[in-house]
């Protein structure tokens, strides 16, 4: 496959993926509202520091406003990351690559770039209640998602995508956990009360894991919400099985055993889904969960960086005059 086309790929999956997990936890965060106390200010600055976009809304903003915190995630298009420019971004891919696509998925994927476009200038985020804009593109990212899932070939081209969207998952879960362990809750003494209860409800529920968390777990517990979202082997979005899934592609690209590696990106990932397979909860919370989380995301960029030197840059196959006298 062209470097061209398996980059295309790559970024869709993870652009779609960033776009759907950005209207999930805005869209939580907005039915979280209506379960606080009345004496309660919501909280939007987490949302930021999810994204780990502050210094950015900084420049631009003053406060964490609602309607600012809302255009700046879903619609502001000098934020690279908004749901409006990964959108765009997804879609921009898509175009280059779009003889390697279904109908169906560029029609879809069309349709959802053309539906966000409207709502931006229609400023939605000025809306007292924009939840139904944010569940349309959840459900229209989940529909391609399905599209994909029934009608493409595995091929290389589905297994960069998939990794793209892997390694996004597992980056915008440990941000998830990070935040909300470290500033969601306004005072330390609130730990263990009926509100910090909700708000790690709001946290499963932010990543669709809830129901599955108390069929697993029971009752709702820091240190098993943290096992759950980070070294859960059976949960599609925890940390640990995108990786491993984010391994199983890129052997599938390579041509590799699952049990060796034949570029840096496969020594990478495979480092770092063996560090999760044989880490326990409780070594975690030793470490500090904040600390253990940074280090995890710098792992997830280098595997990114790694992917993009072995696979997408054009290397200098020519052999030069001067080596040909030597």
């Amino acid at each position: 496959m062209l470097s061209r086309v398996a980059n295309s790929m790559y970024w869709l999956g993870r652009y779609l993926e960033r776009a759907e997990n950005y209207a999930r936890f805005i869209d939580v965060n907005f039915n979280l509202m209506l379960d606080l106390p009345p004496d309660l200010k919501a909280q939007w600055e987490p949302l930021i520091y999810i994204t780990g976009d502050e210094h950015l809304y900084k420049q631009k903003y003053t406060g964490f406003d609602r309607k600012d915190v809302v255009h700046f995630l879903a619609f502001d298009k000098d934020n690279p990351n908004s749901i409006l420019s990964s959108i765009s971004f997804a879609r921009e891919n898509a175009r280059v690559i779009r003889e390697n696509l279904t109908k169906e998925t560029w029609e879809n994927l069309n349709e959802l770039y053309h539906f966000v476009q409207r709502r931006s200038e229609k400023k939605d985020w000025i809306k007292d209640d924009p939840r139904a804009f944010f569940e349309s593109v959840k459900n229209q990212v989940l529909l391609l998602y399905g599209l994909a899932e029934s009608t493409v070939a595995r091929t290389e081209g589905w297994y960069f995508r998939q990794l793209g969207m892997n390694l996004e998952r597992a980056d915008k879960t440990s941000r998830i956990v990070d935040v909300k362990y470290h500033i969601l809750l306004p005072a330390p003494t609130l730990v263990g009360t009926p509100l910090d209860f909700l708000h790690w409800t709001a946290l499963l529920k932010s990543v669709t894991a809830f129901n599955t968390y108390r069929r697993l777990y029971g009752n709702i517990e820091p240190a098993k919400v943290v096992e759950f979202l980070l070294l859960n082997k059976y949960f599609p979005r925890s940390a640990f099985y995108c990786i491993r899934e984010a391994e199983s592609c890129l052997h599938k690209i390579s041509g590799s055993s699952d049990s060796g590696y034949q570029n840096t990106a496969e020594k990478a990932v495979g480092e770092l889904r063996s560090r999760l397979e044989f880490t326990d909860v409780e070594e975690i919370i030793q470490v500090g969960l904040h600390e253990y989380i940074d280090k995890l995301q710098v792992k997830i960029n280098q595997i990114s960086d790694k992917v993009n030197t072995n696979f997408f840059q054009i290397k200098d196959n020519f052999i030069t005059q001067n080596s040909l006298q030597e």
